[in-house]
């Protein structure tokens, strides 16, 4: 597989009433092409602030990050705006729609970021809801209006119009009953399948379950990796590997 992200080094530090935090050290670590990799780790461990350097959303203190063989790390503000937006797709814990906008709406607008022609945008819009079984009833729809797993899945839509190498997932179904986590990890998974690259940070051992790759944070380092291949649902296999890797882990 094809080496999406590189990291050398990677360190960031944070000032914490006049002590230094040392959240992420010297993480060396390689992130492939059409991978479903999963973060975990226990709260504190530096899993979410590993995924916000990996996708220039933060930038680490020292150390090198390399995107599809172009460094990253050096790039300004503005440089690294141009790169999420043509790179990388995000799908959040809270899902961050416009309540004013309509659910298609929603979707134009990241998609009017990179294509100034509305009716192409539009076009792939409404191809990309329904692929995320958004059905066109639904379109007109404000977010207040729709229910937290159509919200989510409205966010992945928004996250993949673009057509992203990559989209960052931060706790998709922290705040999701297990019916709607379902659906929309259903939805990552079909999206990963067709090729789509992700990288999602989870606490949750069900999400965990989706990944191909598990990278397990502690105390601001890569300390283990358990490679699951491709899900396939009710694999218990799979799902006893897991379990004795996060209790290798200390999990």
């Amino acid at each position: 597989m094809d080496t999406l992200i590189k990291t050398n080094k990677l360190c960031k530090t944070f000032s914490n009433g006049g002590q230094m935090q040392h959240v992420l050290k010297n993480i060396d670590l390689e992130i492939y092409e059409g991978d479903f990799t999963i973060i975990m780790g226990a709260s504190g461990a530096g899993k979410s602030t590993l995924l916000y350097a990996l996708s220039g959303m933060d930038k680490p203190t020292l150390g090198d990050i390399y995107f599809a063989g172009t460094e990253i790390t050096k790039k300004n503000t503005d440089e690294l705006a141009s790169f999420r937006k043509e790179n990388c797709g995000f799908v959040f814990q809270q899902v961050y729609l416009v309540d004013s906008m309509s659910v298609l709406d929603n979707v134009m607008a990241a998609g009017l970021l990179i294509n100034k022609n509305r009716k192409e945008v539009a076009a792939r819009a409404k191809e990309i809801l329904k692929s995320v079984d958004i059905e066109e009833n639904m379109w007109d729809k404000f977010p207040t209006q729709i229910s937290g797993g159509e919200a989510q899945r409205v966010g992945i839509a928004r996250a993949l119009i673009n057509d992203p190498r990559l989209v960052f997932a931060d706790e998709p179904t922290g705040a999701l009953n297990s019916k709607t986590g379902k659906d929309v990890l259903d939805t990552l998974t079909n999206f990963n399948n067709k090729g789509q690259s992700i990288v999602m940070v989870t606490h949750d051992i069900t999400s965990a379950r989706r990944g191909n790759r598990i990278l397990y944070v502690k105390d601001g380092e890569i300390a283990g990796e358990c490679i699951l291949g491709k899900y396939v649902h009710g694999d218990e296999d799979r799902h006893r590997k897991l379990n004795d890797f996060l209790v290798s882990m200390g999990w």
